[in-house]
């Protein structure tokens, strides 16, 4: 009988073996290359005005998810969108790492229920985070947080978290990165949960993601409501703070009321303009609100989604970027990929030079090149983070 239970025991070692191996092996990876695909292409060609040109940028990204994804982000990837590796190749000096905490099953544009499943529960135990993120929306935001402080500890990657001003600038070769929040369902309805988020490192917060939350409505929700009673709570302690607020994913009476109840600008990490592509009116603010978040000082970054700028080419992603400006002026419109978050691009980080060269086609002048590709979002991030 003994023999019989150590067989037991060593097929469901075995077993156990198996699982792990085709988890983290197969399964996982399968789901992420899946998820964030880089259409297949040729090597795009890049004129060496545009790649000289390209060199000389300071570039900004202002939204990618990597945090979610069970991969090193120091490590280069077969898959996905972006790793410090791929960040350096592409030239990009500013890059904002966003955290993802819910996400409704479906991801449905036209509307979702916050009470829809929630496929990030699924992912934090695919991937094997620690147990306190399974049950805890704010324990992800926490987690991920912690993800790249312990990148940014180790002096060889060459990284740092802004948290201040000073922190936008940094020597040639150091990469400055500074965390989002996709959405504010973290604070889990309680206002001290802002100043936690604060102290782990973030220093932007966006209200919603893809359904309604404490805070008030989002674009993507059922109500379509502005700011709860919580939610304007939640807004002040931010401005108290210098906590900067995203919109990208806020209902169109939310961002009213942010605009009403505050004068400190805000900006829309990843996204694009209704009049550019009409089709996306379910995704992008409609002009007239983007025009106020341009005059109050705020920015734009342009996605490279097809939910946001209908062609997500290298041509139609210069092409959103050069409607933005038309509308919102030069000095308000910058790059917000939403690399790594679930959508399907034309391009992954390292490749970033043939946005330049597409600009470049299109006529736009060098200094407008300039600073859509980074110049903006350093001067915006600069001038509201905490001094």
């Amino acid at each position: 009988m003994r023999k019989f239970f150590k067989l037991i025991g060593s097929l469901f070692l075995l077993g156990l073996i198996g699982g792990l191996i085709f988890l983290f092996g197969f399964f996982v990876p399968g789901m992420d290359a899946k998820m964030n695909p880089v259409t297949p292409h040729d090597a795009y060609k890049i004129s060496e005005a545009a790649q000289s040109l390209h060199d000389e940028l300071y570039i900004a990204d202002m939204h990618t998810d990597s945090l979610l994804w069970r991969r090193n982000p120091v490590k280069r990837w077969d898959r996905g969108h972006v790793d410090l590796p791929r960040l350096r190749d592409g030239g990009v000096e500013f890059q904002i790492f966003s955290a993802v905490t819910k996400s409704p099953r479906g991801l449905n544009f036209d509307g979702n229920d916050a009470d829809a499943p929630d496929d990030i529960t699924l992912l934090t135990q695919a991937q094997l985070w620690p147990m306190r993120t399974w049950g805890s929306i704010y324990e992800r935001a926490a987690y991920q947080a912690q993800r790249l402080q312990k990148i940014e500890a180790d002096s060889s990657n060459k990284l740092v978290i802004a948290r201040n001003a000073a922190d936008m600038s940094q020597p040639e070769g150091i990469l400055t990165t500074l965390l989002l929040t996709e959405g504010s369902h973290p604070l889990e309805g309680k206002i001290e949960n802002v100043e936690r988020l604060f102290d782990e490192g973030y220093r932007a917060m966006g209200l919603q993601h893809f359904f309604d939350n404490e805070l008030g409505g989002s674009k993507h929700g059922r109500s379509q409501a502005g700011l709860s009673d919580f939610g304007k709570q939640a807004v002040l302690e931010m401005q108290r703070l210098g906590i900067i607020i995203d919109v990208a994913h806020s209902s169109d009476q939310t961002v009213r009321d942010v605009l009403a109840l505050i004068d400190a600008p805000i900006f829309i990490s990843h996204g694009g303009t209704v009049s550019h592509c009409p089709r996306t009116a379910n995704r992008n603010l409609p002009d007239d609100i983007l025009k106020e978040i341009a005059a109050r000082g705020g920015i734009l970054g342009v996605g490279y989604f097809d939910g946001a700028i209908c062609d997500p080419s290298p041509k139609g992603i210069a092409k959103a970027i050069i409607d933005a400006v038309d509308l919102m002026g030069p000095e308000a419109v910058a790059l917000g990929s939403d690399y790594d978050g679930t959508v399907e691009t034309t391009l992954d980080t390292s490749e970033l030079a043939v946005i330049t060269h597409e600009l470049m086609q299109a006529a736009m002048d060098e200094a407008t090149i300039r600073k859509v590709m980074g110049e903006n979002a350093r001067a915006f991030f600069t001038a509201n983070l905490p001094q």
